[in-house]
Order: C-alpha cells, then sequence, then structure tokens
C-alpha cells in the first residue's frame, strides 16, 4: 500500500477518497515535522506571564479577546474551548466521511501555521493507521467557519473525551 506524506505531497481530492476507503495509508514528513516543531517552539515563547498578549495563545478569545489568562490557566482554557464547541446533533458522519476530516485536519496541522504541537497531526494520522475513528455528528456548528462544532468532537477524542 502506497503511503501519502503530510507536509511533502499534496493532498489532492483522490488521495482523500483513497485516505478515507482505507486505500492509502498517512504518515508524516519528518522535515515538516520539524518545521511544525520550530514553529510551535516560537508560540511557546509566548507561554509565560511575562509575555505580551497573544489572541487564543495567552488570552481569551471573541469578547474576551483582551483578557489575559494566566500561564497556570492555559490547559484549562484549551480544553474548556474544545469541550464548549462541541455541540454537534444527529447521526454521526460516516467512517469515511471521518477519515477523510481526519485527514484534511492532519494536513492542515503540517502545514506549520497552527503552533500545534506535532503529537497532534501525529496523532490523528496514528488513530487513521488503527482505524480510530471519532464520533462526529453530522449536524450543529457555531463560527463562521462552520467546522467548529464537528471538530471539537474530533478533538475530544484527542484529549481522551468524546466517543
Amino acid at each position: 500500500m502506497n503511503t501519502l506524506y503530510l507536509g511533502k505531497d499534496t493532498v489532492c481530492l483522490d488521495s482523500v477518497i483513497d485516505v478515507a476507503a482505507g486505500k492509502l495509508k498517512v504518515d508524516i514528513d519528518p522535515a515538516a515535522a520539524a518545521r511544525v516543531q520550530s514553529i510551535r517552539e516560537r508560540i511557546e515563547a509566548f507561554l509565560d506571564d511575562e509575555a505580551p498578549n497573544v489572541y487564543g495563545v495567552n488570552t481569551g478569545f471573541g469578547a474576551l479577546a483582551e483578557v489575559r489568562v494566566n500561564a497556570a490557566d492555559l490547559k484549562r482554557l484549551q480544553q474548556n474551548l474544545i469541550r464548549s464547541h462541541a455541540t454537534g446533533i444527529g447521526q454521526p458522519y460516516s467512517e469515511s466521511v471521518t477519515r477523510a476530516i481526519m485527514l484534511l485536519r492532519a494536513n492542515v496541522l503540517m502545514l506549520g501555521s497552527s503552533g500545534v504541537r506535532v503529537a497532534v497531526p501525529r496523532l490523528l494520522v496514528d488513530m487513521l493507521a488503527a482505524k480510530v475513528h471519532p464520533i462526529i455528528p453530522e449536524k450543529g456548528s457555531v463560527g463562521a467557519s462552520g467546522d467548529l462544532a464537528p471538530l471539537a468532537h474530533l478533538a475530544l477524542v484527542l484529549i481522551g473525551e468524546g466517543e
């Protein structure tokens, strides 16, 4: 079976379909992982109480964008953000749609602009390989992008919650 390397190979519609069907393996390109790690290290410089405010990194969100969050509370803030957006209802997406969502999220994270730890896309890739598929409800979302609720349900599983 061929392998798609995130951060190196282009993710096209055919590769999404093949991963969704379990016909194509996914892995992370080591050079891309190094880039993602480098960006993460820059983000970590903002995680102490002396750093300047950076929206969503050490501040609240939306109307609370100017409210500083203490370094000791940042993990809880991120967990609660995921929990608060997991508002989907209805039937779960099919396994193949869920696999496509997982692939596309891992791919976006490997582009290196989110400040995420490499462990996050790695976990998604490992879940794809192990055929672990989160339950993501088909209906309901918040935000302009329209994908916050489905992604929150995916993220719940990544933090050890959800189904």
